[in-house]
Parts: structure tokens; sequence; C-alpha cells
């Protein structure tokens, strides 16, 4: 037989090598995973009311309704709470902002900045920005309108009226681009406020009437923690139910010191039921008399209940919801407290310091929604009015002042930025030696200036060296030698 040669099966296409690999060996789906992703059994509860709404839905205004109320029976009724809500309004305000000028003509700048002293006394602007501090902290937002008020007692007739989160609301639901009272623009800007011209909650006064105020009257103060957000909720919402269960513990702990301190002794036998101790009367009382001496029932003692509260861990538990009560508005448990006995000088300059920053970031806030646009305003109307005179190239800013004579005509010339200030009360030092110290060491070493460091102490660096001059002359008049109190003043440091 012959040999048949055989035939050679051509290779297979790269293509159906790579299925029939894949049908063989199916590749393995490597899924990784996260444990707070996880709902298992133990966290399902926990998690139940997490959701993923938008910010504006979660906040509705039946939600921010609720927890504003919340919020105001907790600060009006909580004694930490209410010194919370003074301590922030008192160190972010203060006395009240000082404007401060910086064109090139020293003259004009004292008199704007007197001016304007004189017009925010009259209208209470320092008790008004704590108010609205406070609403900011207790409602979640402050509202107050730039309004015109003829019987104010200054040329300048602007006044700042406050209005209560709960007055700004949609008059009807079907508002177009609009948010629980605030109509936007297609540019996302707010356009005007609806403002309700009694309270809601005058029962026998609201009548459901609506006055539309426009967004460059309006001011809104809020804090955005969620893009997308556009009306504010309490800034001490999460420590709402903290608050309650601090008051429940120290109800529950009093309760039990009157209890053990109501019972003066019980009578109690060792008997059993039936035995041959005396028979008394259940729960019967007597009157115990001062030095009295007695002679018991047979078969009974005498014993007293010992009062065992408050104990050890009350105030333990006290400080730690205090100390987590203050987290959510920056505030450290010494300040909360107002007593920092556990406390080294350290720890309590280190607490310190992330509060102070925490106040300078809410007064830069409260500057750039609240006064900037106020001293806007006010600037225009002081020049429309003839109040002052601009002068002639003194800003470092190019742009023309307000011209027209309509109240609070709308203009691009803007005095704030570069051309004016605010500056706020300084922080005071524990120790103010080693500040002034470290103050003198900044200016020498040309790391810092008299104008930032008098800024720092809440003081005008102007004023201050004009003062300095002023007393020099005066000593100089007097025949008494500048010199002589500087070295004294040395002296005494040293």
């Amino acid at each position: 037989m012959s040999r048949q040669s055989k035939k050679k099966k051509p290779p297979p296409k790269p293509e159906r090598a790579v299925r029939r690999l894949q049908n063989k060996h199916p590749p393995r789906v490597v899924r990784f995973k996260y444990d707070a992703a996880q709902t298992t059994v133990e966290n399902m509860k926990h998690w139940a009311l997490a959701d993923s709404l938008s910010a504006d839905a979660s906040m509705t205004p039946d939600v921010r309704r609720t927890l504003r109320n919340r919020s105001r029976y907790e600060v009006a009724s909580n004694a930490y709470a209410r010194g919370m809500v003074l301590t922030l309004a008192a160190a972010c305000i203060g006395t009240g902002p000082r404007l401060q000028l910086l064109s090139e003509d020293e003259e004009y700048n004292s008199l704007v900045e007197t001016e304007f002293i004189a017009w925010a006394q009259a209208v209470r602007l320092c008790e008004k920005l704590q108010t609205m501090r406070k609403s900011k902290i207790t409602d979640g937002e402050a509202f107050a309108a730039i309004l015109k008020n003829p019987r104010l007692a200054h040329p300048v007739e602007i006044d700042l009226c406050l209005i209560e989160a709960d007055r700004v609301m949609a008059p009807y639901p079907d508002i177009t681009n609009g948010v629980d009272g605030i109509e936007y623009d297609r540019f996302g800007n707010p356009a005007r406020y609806y403002v309700s011209s009694d309270h809601p909650g005058d029962l026998s006064l609201w009548y459901g009437r609506f006055e539309t105020v426009a967004a460059e009257y309006m001011l809104h103060w809020y804090r955005a923690d969620r893009p997308g957000q556009h009306r504010g909720l309490p800034e001490i919402m999460p420590a709402l139910p903290l608050f309650a269960q601090l008051r429940r513990y120290t109800l529950a702990v009093l309760s039990a010191a009157e209890t053990a301190a109501n019972f003066a002794a019980v009578l109690y036998t060792d008997a059993p039921a039936g035995g041959e101790a005396e028979p008394l009367e259940a729960m019967d009382t007597i009157d115990l008399e001062r030095n009295m001496a007695t002679v018991l029932a047979d078969g009974w003692k005498l014993g007293q209940i010992r009062a065992e509260h408050p104990n050890t861990t009350y105030s333990e538990f006290k400080r730690e919801i205090l100390g987590e009560i203050g987290r959510c508005l920056q505030v450290p448990i010494n300040i909360l407290l107002g007593d920092s006995s556990k406390h080294n000088y350290a720890s309590g300059r280190l607490d310190h310091q992330t509060f102070f920053k925490s106040i300078k970031v809410e007064q830069a806030s409260c500057e750039q929604i609240v006064l900037n646009p106020l001293l806007d305003a006010w600037y225009r109307e002081a020049l429309r009015i003839g109040l002052f005179r601009e002068p002639h190239n003194a800003f470092p800013l190019s742009r023309k002042a307000t011209s027209g004579s309509g109240f609070l005509q709308r203009s691009s010339r803007s005095i704030c930025g570069e051309a004016a200030r605010f500056f706020w009360d300084g922080m005071e030092h524990v120790d103010p030696v080693k500040e002034a110290n470290a103050a003198s060491k900044r200016i020498n070493t040309r790391v810092s200036n008299i104008a930032i460091e008098c800024a720092k102490a809440g003081l005008d660096w102007e004023d201050v060296l004009e003062q300095a001059a002023k007393e020099k002359e005066r000593m100089i008049e007097l025949g008494l030698d500048p010199g002589s109190l500087h070295n004294t003043l040395e002296k005494m440091k040293q």
C-alpha cells in the first residue's frame, strides 16, 4: 500500500483562537467593595434615612420650618444653647465694623468715615448685625432689606430692615425658576424676593399679602453646605438631638437625687413573711424629730437610702456631650462652658486659635454678603444728595461716579475692595506682653507693618500714628522729653 501523505490543517484564525480560549477559561470579574457602601443587618436601620435628593429637594419648606421651630425652642430654653449663640454673635460682630477709606485724599477719607459712623449709629447697625448673626445660627439664614426711612436721624435716609426667614415664601407654588420665595433669572442670579406683609405665625393678622423686593435691595446671608443650595438650614441643627439628650440625662440625675433625699429612713426586717416580727402597716410614715431617741418594733431595723446621685460620671458625660455640641459651630469646650480650669495655657491658646480663625471666616462672609452691598448703596445715596463730593482721581478705581437723581440708582461705581475696607474688634491675647513683643519683632524684621498689627488689634493705623504725633508734640510744648517716657516704658517692660 502506498502511504498517503496527511494534509495539515490550516492554523485557526486569531479571533477564533481568542474565542475558544474565552469559552474554555471565562474571564474573572473583580469587583472592589467599600465597607461603607454595604447594607447589612447591623447597619440597615442606621442608613435607613439616607437619600439622594438634591439640596433644595431635601430642605423643603416644611422641613426648614420644623427645624427652625425646634432650634428656636432649644435656644430659648437651654442655657448652653443660648450662651453659645450669644458668644458667637459677640465674637463675630463685637462692637461693630469700622470703615476705612483708602483714597489718596486723607481729608476726604476722614469725612466719609465720620459720616458712615454717624449713620451706622442712627440705624443701630451693630445691633442689627448681631441679630442677623443670631438668626443665621438659629434659623439658618438672615434676611435684610435696604429701604428708605424718612424719619431716620441722618441725611442719608437708608435703613436696614430685618426680615425673619418665615416671611420669605412663595405666594403661589408654580413660580417659574424659583425656590420658596426667591425667583432667579436664567443665569442663576436672584432676581426678586417675595416677602409676606405679615408673619405667618400671626394667625389673626396674616392675610397672605406679599410684597416684591428686588434682589439688589435684599441681603440674604446663609451658609451653603451643598452646591445648588438656595436656602439655609440652622447651623445648630446637628446639636439639637444632643441638647435633648443632655436635658433628659440632667433631669434623670436630678430626679434620682431628689428621690434619695426625700426618704429620711426606712424600716425593714429580715424575717420571712408571717415570721416573728411585729406586724406594721405597709407604707406607713412616721414623723421624725431632731435629737430624738426611740425604740423600734421587735424584728425591725432602721436603714437609710444613700444619695448616690449625681455620680462621678455625670460631669464627664456632660463635658463630652457639650464638646460634641460645640464642634458643629467650631466652639471649643472651654469657651462653651466658660471654664478653662481643666486646660493649661498651651491647650487653651490652641483651642482659641481655631475658634478665632472661624470667626475671621465669618467676618469675611459678613463683609462680602452684607456690608459691601450696604456700603455701596449708602455711598451712592450720599453722593446723590450731595452730602460730600468725590474728589477727582482720588480712588485707585477708575470708574465714574453715579449720576441721576433716582433713589439708590444702580451704577457700576463701587468703593468696596480696593477703595474701602472694614476692620473689626481685635482678638485679645491671654498674655498682652508676649503679644506686644512678638508684634514689635515682626515689624522690626519687616515681616509685618504697623497697619497689619493695628488691624489685628481692631485699630486704624492712621489714627494711632496721628495720636502718637499729637502726644509727642504736646509733650514738647509742656517741656517733657518724649524719649524719657519711652525709656521708662522699656524699664517697666523689663
